[in-house]
């Protein structure tokens, strides 16, 4: 499983979450909403010092991640974080991981 992080998306966290080399963002599943896989569920985000990271993608310094504990809401697919031009928010795509 891996976390892609595209140069559109990683502007956006520049600009809304004012990221800075060395911090930690952390993908996590979260009771409410839907995803592609739980109903129910759907995937969050926050700005969190990990625990007991599972999965993590690193760039310019700042940490992607994923739980240990919350890699069961991916059901073995990659996680790809872009950006939606239009409404300027994040878009989530999974992907069956090879």
């Amino acid at each position: 499983m891996n976390i892609i992080i595209t140069d559109d998306a990683f502007n956006w966290f520049k600009k809304e979450m004012d990221i800075e080399h060395g911090d930690f963002i952390r993908f996590y599943a979260r009771y409410g909403g839907s995803s592609p896989f739980h109903e129910g569920f759907s995937l969050g985000m926050n700005r969190e010092t990990p625990l007991d990271i599972g999965v993590e993608t690193t760039r310019d310094g700042v940490h992607f991640y994923i739980e240990k504990d919350d890699e069961w809401f991916f059901n073995n697919h990659d996680l790809y974080v872009k950006v939606d031009n239009k409404l300027d928010e994040l878009v989530y795509e999974y992907k069956l991981s090879k």
